[in-house]
């Protein structure tokens, strides 16, 4: 089968959970045996491991600019060679990752509605790759922010797409409340373009169940790990908290970084080490300057790794003895969490979003998400060495049995399979 993903970008700069969940997608089903095409939009994918098939679409700089400065007149070819050049891209990357909407809601709701010249002319350059290349037999959406092309798309080939679904509320809520409710609208009308929608957990299935009721049927796939690529028997010396996700307020490195303190001047854990990873943008090094002034007085038991690539990502678990991320937000599943349990890694997560439908018993879950509470709750899993190994088994038994490559290949098949006929 011919599988087309259409996957934006976001800089190689931090680790975007959204962005690997497509990848490792794709990586499975080419294991299976399928020809899986990458297409990139926004931002080039530079990670060894996410190849792009296709040239870049929607370029972020030359978008952007059209959207800003030439809605109603045609963007001169001169300007586009300079916005869509690889030092404006490579600006771009280095600045991506803002957590809010703000200066980019002309370019959100054109991408959802698929209506203004600039959206339909950057589009219409897919259509043509399509054309110019064989087919494929499905075509799948990274995301409902992607709306827009669905509806492009439909008018040109009767090919069936899926569409993720995956968080896209915590982004179209940062717009102010006219945008997000153009937005929420806009996704409700164009929601018939799609033939299947996934998303990666029960409890985020039920979220935009309330958002969307139009979406009546969704399948639930949770995210697949190459486990081969996480597996570690050897763990620290030193019990290690680690934390890997992009390093910002709304993930909540704050939160765990005050917990580790109280931790430390507890002192019921000797030697406690605290290993920081995922990568960073522009917009958080503020936030992160504030991390490490409430680290300082235990600077010497905290390491945090200045950048982020592949290599580190797969070496990063086999480092800490926990994993703990206490997000802000109700996420619809922590990918960080499935690596972790590949590596037999337990986790210490607050009780909300899908944490709860994600960890189950491969860890401890604490209320409320405070660093009072997560101390407690990292203190208890830390030194009850049988909670602690219990957590580890079924850790690696969820990735062995729920988090696996097979069983995620075999679903999205069937799920193509039955949206062809």
């Amino acid at each position: 089968m011919k599988i087309l993903f259409i996957i934006p970008g976001s800089g190689d700069s931090f680790y975007c959970g959204n962005c690997f969940r497509d990848n490792l997608q794709a990586d499975a089903l080419r294991k299976a045996g399928h020809n899986v095409i990458i297409m990139p939009l926004y931002l080039p994918l530079r990670q060894k491991s996410f190849q792009a098939d296709t040239p870049l679409f929607f370029p972020a700089t030359t978008y952007y600019t059209e959207q800003k400065f030439f809605g109603k007149t045609k963007m001169p070819q001169w300007l586009k060679r300079i916005t869509g050049s690889e030092t404006a891209l490579k600006f771009a990357s280095s600045m991506a990752g803002t957590h809010t909407a703000e200066g980019t809601e002309a370019m959100t709701l054109s991408m959802i509605t698929g209506n203004d010249p600039a959206f339909e002319k950057n589009v219409q350059a897919i259509i043509d790759w399509i054309r110019d290349y064989e087919q494929p037999d499905i075509i799948h959406l990274s995301s409902t922010l992607l709306l827009g092309i669905a509806k492009m798309l439909k008018q040109y080939f009767d090919i069936p797409i899926i569409c993720s679904v995956q968080d896209e509320e915590v982004w179209i809520d940062s717009l102010n409340k006219k945008h997000a409710a153009i937005a929420w609208e806009a996704m409700r009308e164009n929601i018939h373009y799609v033939n299947k929608f996934v998303t990666t957990s029960n409890f985020y299935r039920n979220i935009i169940q309330k958002r969307i009721p139009q979406i009546t049927d969704i399948e639930v796939i949770y995210p697949c790990i190459d486990s081969k690529k996480y597996a570690k028997e050897n763990y620290p010396t030193d019990l290690t908290i680690g934390f890997f996700y992009r390093m910002n307020y709304l993930n909540g490195l704050d939160i765990l970084a005050e917990a580790f303190v109280i931790l430390k001047k507890r002192n019921t854990i000797p030697n406690l080490k605290l290993r920081v990873g995922g990568g960073y943008s522009g917009f958080d090094k503020k936030f992160l300057r504030g991390v490490r002034k409430t680290l300082s007085p235990y600077k010497n038991d905290v390491t945090i790794d200045e950048t982020y690539n592949l290599e580190e990502h797969l070496t990063f678990y086999e480092k800490i003895s926990v994993i703990s991320v206490p997000l802000r937000f109700d996420e619809a599943v922590g990918l960080f969490l499935c690596e972790a349990f590949a590596a037999g890694r337990p986790a210490a997560e607050p009780t909300t979003g899908s944490f709860p439908e994600i960890v189950g018993n491969a860890g401890v879950l604490y209320e409320p998400n405070n660093a009072q509470s997560l101390a407690d709750a990292l203190e208890k899993i830390l030194i009850n060495k049988e909670l602690y190994n219990r957590s580890v088994a079924e850790a690696k038994n969820l990735s062995i049995n729920r988090y696996n490559e097979k069983t995620t290949a075999q679903q999205l098949e069937t799920i193509y399979n039955n949206t062809k006929t």
